[in-house]
């Protein structure tokens, strides 16, 4: 079930004031923030020793980031 959504009247009298131009671009930067990303992802398989994943997981963890996450910057980072 999805949350009510309630809007206070000052913004809602800006809503009703808005020209279809505002609309539109409202509209189009919703979508974009909302849109499925463009660039689909692959799972994979690959070999990594227990001992270097463990320090990578390790390390990514202590420093609050998501360790597979780290990977894709990592290779990001190596094509630039």
């Amino acid at each position: 079930m999805k949350a009510i959504q309630y809007f206070s009247d000052e913004y809602l009298e800006t809503c009703r004031n808005m020209s279809a131009e505002q609309i539109v671009d409202f509209l189009d930067d919703f979508h974009a923030m909302h849109a499925s990303p463009k660039d689909r992802s692959r799972l994979i398989s690959i070999k990594i020793p227990e001992s270097l994943l463990g320090a990578f997981r390790r390390k990514a963890d202590a420093h609050g980031v998501k360790y597979q996450t780290k990977i894709k910057d990592l290779m990001r980072a190596w094509l630039e």
